[in-house]
C-alpha cells in the first residue's frame, strides 16, 4: 500500500475518533464557581424603628386666673423671657372698683368696731357697779364681737380682691422661650371654669426630646439607656444622637395598632431641632463592636448533586435540624460545620464559636456558561477594589 494512501486513512480515522469523542464521550458538564468568604471582624447590631415628634423637655403653659380684657402684651412668639418678667396685662378697671368697694366697707366696719368697743367698756363698768342687768352686758359683748368679726371678714375679702387684681399682671414663671401666644390685645379671656392659656414657654430648647411611638411587637426589646439615632426632614443628611430615657406604660391605640410612647433625649446645642418636627428613629436594642461576622447567605447555602461530581462532600452526622450549619471549602472537599450564632441583622450574622478568621465559608455557587471561567470579565466592566486586570 502506498504511503500517501496510508496517511489519508490514518487522518480519516483520527478525524472520526475526534468526532466520536466530541459528540459522545466528551464531558459536557458546565463548570461551577463556588463563592467563598473569610469571616471578618466588625460591628453588628439589632434595632427597632419608629416615628415620633421632637418636643422640648420642659414646657410651661402660662394663663390667667381672672377674667378680663387683654390690655397689653409684652412678649410674642420666639421671645426670650426671664423668670418674673411681665408678659401681659388685663384691664383692671372692674377689679380696682371691687378693691375700692372693700376698702370703703372696711373703713365702715372698723368705725363700727371702735364704737362697739367703747360701748362694751362702758357697759362693763356699769355692770360692775350693778347699774345694768346681765342681759344688757351680754348684748354689748356680743355686739362688739360681731363688729370685730365683720372687720376680719372685710379684710379677708379685700385681700382676695387685691390678689385678684394682681393676677391682671401675668409674669413668666421660668426662664425660657415663648413657643406660642394664644390671645391678642383687646381679646376677652374668661376664667370661670378653667384657666385660659395665654403663652406656652419652653424652658430650654437646647435640650429636646423625641416622643417615639414604638410598636407593641418591638417594645419588649427597648429599655432605658439604649442608644438611638434619628433624622428629620429639614436636615435629611444629618443624623442626631440620643438615649432612651423613659418608656411610658400608657398605650396608645390607633386603627387597632398599639404603640407605646418612648422618650429619647436629644441634645440640641446648635438649635437645629425645632418643636413639632417629625423624626424617623432607630433604637439599637443590642450592639457588638468587634464581632466575627459572616454573610447570612452562608447559613442558607446547601450543596446540590452537581457539586458531588467535583468535590467530596462531608456532611455533619446527626446534625440537629435547628442547628446553624455552614459549609467550608478545604481543597477538593466541602465540609459541613456547626456554629453558634449571636446577633443577626439579616445581612450579617455574628459567629460566637465554630469558625476562625482563616476558614473559607461558602456563600453560594454559580453554574458558568460553557467556555467561560470565573475569572473571565469584560475590560469595559468596572473592577472590584484591589482586583488586578
Amino acid at each position: 500500500m502506498k504511503p500517501k494512501k496510508i496517511i489519508t486513512i490514518l487522518l480519516s480515522v483520527a478525524v472520526l475518533a475526534g468526532l466520536i469523542w466530541y459528540f459522545f464521550l466528551r464531558n459536557t458538564a458546565a463548570p461551577i464557581n463556588i463563592s467563598t468568604v473569610k469571616p471578618t471582624h466588625g460591628a453588628i447590631s439589632t434595632s427597632v424603628t419608629a416615628t415620633g415628634k421632637v418636643q422640648p423637655v420642659d414646657t410651661v403653659t402660662v394663663g390667667t386666673q381672672v377674667s378680663g380684657t387683654v390690655s397689653a402684651m409684652y412678649a410674642d412668639f420666639n421671645s426670650t423671657v426671664k423668670k418674673g418678667q411681665l408678659l401681659a396685662e388685663l384691664d383692671k378697671t372692674l377689679l380696682q372698683a371691687t378693691v375700692d368697694q372693700f376698702k370703703a366697707s372696711l373703713a365702715q366696719v372698723q368705725s363700727t368696731e371702735i364704737y362697739q368697743s367703747a360701748n362694751y367698756k362702758r357697759q362693763q363698768q356699769l355692770y360692775a357697779t350693778g347699774a345694768i342687768s346681765k342681759a344688757d352686758y351680754d348684748l354689748s359683748l356680743n355686739t362688739y364681737q360681731v363688729a370685730k368679726a365683720n372687720v376680719n371678714s372685710i379684710k379677708a375679702q379685700l385681700r382676695s380682691a387685691e390678689r385678684n387684681m394682681s393676677f391682671t399682671q401675668i409674669y413668666s414663671p421660668i426662664d425660657g422661650v415663648v413657643l406660642s401666644r394664644s390671645v391678642s390685645v383687646g381679646q376677652t379671656v374668661a376664667a370661670s371654669y378653667s384657666t385660659p392659656t395665654i403663652f406656652t414657654i419652653a424652658k430650654d430648647i437646647t435640650k429636646m426630646q423625641v416622643e417615639a411611638k414604638v410598636d407593641e411587637a418591638d417594645i419588649g426589646n427597648v429599655v432605658k439607656g439604649q442608644r438611638a439615632t434619628f433624622t428629620v426632614d429639614a436636615f435629611i443628611e444629618d443624623t442626631f444622637n440620643g438615649t432612651v430615657k423613659e418608656i411610658r406604660l400608657n398605650p396608645a391605640i390607633s386603627s387597632n395598632v398599639v404603640t407605646y410612647t418612648t422618650l429619647i433625649d436629644a441634645p440640641n446645642d446648635d438649635k437645629k431641632l425645632k418643636p413639632g418636627m417629625t423624626a424617623s428613629i432607630i433604637i439599637y436594642t443590642k450592639e457588638v463592636k468587634d464581632a466575627l461576622l459572616i454573610p447570612v447567605q452562608a447559613l442558607k447555602f446547601k450543596p446540590d448533586a452537581t457539586l458531588a461530581k467535583k468535590y467530596t462532600l462531608q456532611p455533619l452526622k446527626n446534625a440537629d435540624a435547628k442547628a446553624n450549619l455552614v459549609w467550608l471549602l478545604q481543597g477538593d472537599k466541602l465540609i459541613q460545620q456547626k456554629i453558634n450564632v449571636g446577633l443577626n441583622d439579616n445581612t450579617q450574622a455574628e459567629v460566637l464559636s465554630g469558625l476562625t478568621a482563616n476558614d473559607q465559608v461558602i456563600t453560594g455557587m454559580e453554574t458558568l456558561a460553557e467556555g467561560s471561567t470565573a475569572a473571565a470579565s469584560s475590560p469595559f466592566m468596572p473592577q472590584r477594589p484591589g482586583r488586578k486586570k
